[in-house]
């Protein structure tokens, strides 16, 4: 069985929207206000992710983004990134632009049940904050990973909205990325 890992780069405040500034987002750009330590760091962490990743489960706008910058790059993350299996949740995506990357046009609950049955590993989830969203409501993530960036936004689209009731976590890990990140990990529970 999968186990769902949502991996997402997240604010101080918990904004996760337009970290590169290239959305037009008028706060957007936090992602860039880091020390090349800290980007080496985050860069360190997200090629050990990868690594230990059979599969990404993607949103369509993240798998346009993601699909416009890693096929041109070369390296182990790269070679990793577009070899392995995305599954990318979309009613409207017709031909993905990924290499082996299949898009799931039903609900995205069901596709995500479907895939923890199907799969063995972990199935990570970075970026798409409106399936992040329905998957927290659902119960079907397993582990958090927020790489905490030292900066406060002070609005925009946050990584968690509302819930249909209260989830319980627990802290398994706390990593200092760099200077100032802080990578935090969280497995759901269902008691104290």
């Amino acid at each position: 069985m999968g186990k769902i890992v949502v991996s997402e780069n997240v604010s101080l405040d918990g904004v996760v929207q337009d970290p590169t500034g290239e959305e037009g987002f008028e706060r957007g750009g936090w992602f860039l206000r880091i020390s090349d330590r800290d980007r080496a760091g985050w860069a360190g962490a997200g090629l050990e992710e990868a690594l230990r990743s059979e599969a990404m489960l993607l949103g369509r706008r993240t798998e346009e983004w993601l699909a416009a910058r890693w096929p041109s790059r070369t390296g182990e993350w790269a070679d990793k990134l577009n070899g392995m299996p995305k599954y990318v949740v979309s009613a409207t995506l017709g031909e993905p632009a990924w290499t082996n990357s299949t898009v799931l046009a039903g609900d995205p609950v069901a596709e995500a049940s479907k895939l923890k049955q199907e799969l063995a590993g972990e199935i990570v989830v970075a970026g798409s904050i409106q399936l992040v969203h329905a998957l927290l409501a659902h119960d079907l993530v397993d582990e958090l990973r927020l790489m905490v960036f030292p900066v406060v936004v002070g609005a925009g689209r946050r990584m968690f909205g509302e819930t249909p009731g209260t989830m319980l976590m627990r802290l398994v890990s706390v990593r200092a990325i760099g200077d100032s990140l802080a990578q935090l990990t969280y497995q759901r529970t269902t008691g104290a």
